[in-house]
């Protein structure tokens, strides 16, 4: 059974149809990726899911229960967290602040706090004082996912994670998202970065002007260059940015 099946969603920003169909599945403890250019709708359907983007048909189910159309914050209360791709931290606040905010917001209990954020992310225990706004790129994607992390998720949902971020930034971020993956966390991913995806994903979703154009494993893409090169060099029609 999956943790999480999206079955056939449609979605639009205002008249402007983004998503037509995507059906995707995710079992507990895999890290699935959706591959594509911008525009196709990777973040739309982040967004759906996590109910800021509520589908206008279809169904989300999450551990069995259809989702769709709940408030975000119920949605990640039940256990799916989301790190947007414009990370969204608060630059007037700390590092720690942030950390701790993100922690009386959660609503749920479980093995990730302050310290365990800090294990994973040690700069970040370095810079506990120092504001969000004065961060680095890379630093505010570690308090990003650092911060979602504190609601103690079940699925985390990466929007972009690598997205403007420098070579060694990208390589640790990569090392600290696959640690994540081997402690049994259900990893959601969509990234453009095709090196960055099949290093960490189990399964991936290509889509094609907001439509599901292949889904396989990620050893398939990884063996296949033709393929890989066939599906991900695309050209796509001029819309609005999914």
């Amino acid at each position: 059974m999956s943790l999480l099946s999206v079955q056939d969603i449609h979605a639009a920003y205002g008249r402007s149809r983004v998503l037509f169909g995507v059906s995707l599945d995710i079992a507990e403890g895999e890290c699935v990726c959706l591959l594509g250019r911008n525009g196709v709708g990777k973040s739309t359907t982040m967004r759906a899911i996590m109910g800021l983007t509520p589908p206008a048909s279809g169904r989300i189910v999450w551990k069995g229960e259809d989702i769709a159309g709940w408030p975000s914050y119920r949605i990640a209360r039940a256990g799916i967290g989301f790190v947007p791709e414009d990370r969204r931290i608060f630059a007037e606040l700390s590092v720690a602040e942030n950390l701790e905010v993100a922690a009386r917001a959660a609503g749920r209990s479980g093995a990730w706090n302050t310290e365990a954020v800090y294990a994973l992310f040690p700069k970040l225990k370095q810079l506990a004082g120092r504001q969000g706004g004065f961060l680095s790129g890379g630093e505010q994607q570690m308090l990003t996912i650092g911060r979602t992390l504190m609601g103690n998720p079940e699925l985390l949902l990466l929007d972009e994670p690598s997205e403007g971020l420098a070579p060694l930034v990208v390589e640790n971020l990569l090392e600290q998202v696959g640690r994540l993956k081997r402690e049994g966390l259900t990893i959601l991913l969509a990234e453009q970065g095709i090196e960055f995806s099949l290093a960490l994903a189990d399964r991936v979703y290509v889509l094609e002007k907001g439509a599901v154009r292949f889904s396989g494993t990620a050893a398939e893409l990884r063996d296949n260059p033709r393929l890989r090169d066939e599906l991900l060099a695309l050209s796509v029609a001029e819309t609005p940015r999914a």
